[in-house]
């Protein structure tokens, strides 16, 4: 099947691409990989979501893809001091149907946030240490945190602004069917079909410059070959995910450009060091193996020695990525600074289950999800590739997104492989590894439990430190802390591509991974 569809797009590519697309040229189309997981804005802290929404919803401010913090909702703000935040709402901004914005739907939202039910990935950590919210004026609130928190506008760039008056009750389910599908942003929503498309329009009433696409149309096709068809036969204008082996085709292409970034992303595996008992780790005769292995660092380390990250670079994704040496990419404030690559020793990955006590090894099954990044069920398995070398008999299994998601969050892998974006060490730190605590919302991302104390006091330290050379150094510590214990396995920083018919659009790539029509232009 996947000869064929290369094929097919292969004779596509012999015939001029001149915007067949039916929709119109004041209509922007997209092929994007991924759909959204629900509509609610603060159900699913995940890129996908983050992405599409960001179309009909805005947050008071917003990271540019350069990495800098720049207004939306909130035309100023200010540090009043180390527990004060004061933030300035701009004047006039409406809600699509003309319901006007004020201070208390801020509050409202930051609210709602812990409350959204069955979320498998919540936004509540955004909010952890905020204490009141004082609306001052009809424009203007003040945030009073229980802890200094220098990071507070860089974690409200998540968290999209809903109305109290519009959504005070609405459930995930009134998103989902369009009813509570009303926002301030550049597009207003027209409908949603689960597993197809989104369609939206440009909102006339917009507060900022107007969008330059009348409608735009996102169709989700999570197979890749379909994607690149589809652009080559000029039925879409865009598309996301390019598949690594197709990136320098295109790229000749003289009907096609090619929009890539390094991301803010990296690929990881999470095992899980708590339980005695891990799921799907036995002995070669299939029998539970007590203690759990991955409970011992040595094991981790064997495990992470025997992955040749920059063969699977080079060779699986044609280098679209980079060998990851920490768990916070090169873009991310407070990474380790000159931290050396991880050495690719298959007798040293030996000689350590060795001495762990598992000189024959042992079994285990590792899970990712399908089509949660380009080349993702190549990686997973280059990835047990490395660890049969070193006896580690692995066997892969993938699984649709939705399903790995809620299964991971349900501690059903022994490890798994997914990715985290941030712009910042420190957050990638306190959203994944930080031990987890639901009550201060700590380690929302967590899934496999581990707890490291001497990380977490490095981590919350450096969390409330308003200097930034200080906050970096002790944020530097802790993931030196994280990564010596090997609390997730780094593999490698993502590479993200887009395509689109070079007379029609222009794409501003996104270290997030966001697709969605606020970074396209019209080609003219």
């Amino acid at each position: 099947m996947r000869a064929f569809i290369m094929g097919f797009a292969c004779c596509l590519l012999g015939a001029p691409a001149q915007g067949q697309n039916t929709q119109g040229q004041n209509t922007l189309t997209i092929a994007t990989q991924s759909e959204p997981t629900a509509m609610d804005p603060h159900f699913h802290r995940s890129n996908s979501n983050n992405a599409i929404l960001r179309q009909v919803f805005d947050p008071m401010v917003d990271f540019d893809n350069a990495g800098k913090i720049m207004p939306r909702l909130a035309e100023s703000w200010r540090i009043v001091d180390d527990l004060t935040w004061e933030f300035r709402l701009r004047e006039g901004v409406r809600f699509h149907d003309g319901t006007p914005l004020q201070p208390e739907d801020v509050a409202f939202s930051f609210a709602r946030l812990p409350d959204v039910p069955n979320s498998p990935g919540s936004f509540a950590s955004t909010v952890r240490t905020v204490s009141r919210v004082e609306i001052v004026d009809g424009r203007t609130l003040r945030v009073t945190t229980s802890e200094p928190t220098p990071f507070l506008d860089a974690e409200l760039t998540a968290v999209l602004i809903l109305s109290r008056r519009l959504h005070g009750q609405a459930t995930t389910a009134d998103f989902n069917n369009g009813r509570a599908m009303i926002g301030t942003g550049a597009y207003r929503h027209l409908s949603y079909e689960q597993g197809n498309r989104l369609e939206a329009a440009r909102n006339p009433a917009f507060w900022g410059d107007a969008a330059p696409w009348e409608r735009v149309q996102i169709r989700f096709m999570s197979n890749a070959g379909s994607r690149v068809a589809a652009l080559s036969a000029g039925d879409v204008d865009l598309i996301d995910a390019v598949p690594t082996q197709d990136v320098a085709r295109l790229e000749a292409d003289p009907r096609i450009a090619v929009f890539g970034t390094e991301s803010n992303g990296t690929a990881y595996l999470f095992p899980d060091t708590v339980r005695e008992e891990a799921p799907f780790v036995t002995d070669h005769e299939g029998r539970p193996l007590v203690p759990n292995p991955l409970r011992d660092v040595r094991v981790r380390r064997a495990m992470s020695m025997a992955i040749n990250r920059q063969g699977v670079v080079d060779r699986l994704l044609a280098g679209q990525g980079t060998p990851a040496e920490q768990f916070a990419p090169p873009i991310a404030i407070g990474r380790i600074p000159d931290q050396p690559p991880i050495p690719h020793d298959v007798a040293r990955a030996r000689a350590l289950l060795a001495e762990a006590g598992y000189p024959n090894g042992f079994r285990m099954t590792l899970h990712g999800p399908s089509g949660w990044f380009p080349g993702d069920t190549d990686v997973l398995q280059a990835v047990a590739q490395g660890l049969n070398r070193i006896g580690v008999q692995t066997r892969v299994e993938v699984l649709p997104t939705a399903t790995f998601f809620t299964r991971a969050t349900n501690r059903d892998f022994a490890m798994f492989m997914t990715t985290y974006a941030s712009n910042l060490a420190a957050i990638t730190l306190q959203q994944v590894v930080a031990t987890r605590n639901p009550t201060l919302r700590m380690g929302p991302f967590n899934r496999q439990h581990y707890s490291n104390p001497a990380m977490d006091a490095l981590l919350q330290e450096a969390l409330r430190t308003m200097d930034r050379t200080r906050r970096d150094a002790l944020t530097a510590q802790a993931m030196r802390s994280a990564m010596e214990d090997v609390a997730v396995i780094p593999i490698l920083y993502l590479k993200v591509n887009w395509a689109g018919l070079r007379h029609r659009v222009r794409y501003d790539p996104s270290p997030s991974w966001y697709t969605n029509a606020l970074f396209a232009t019209p080609a003219n």
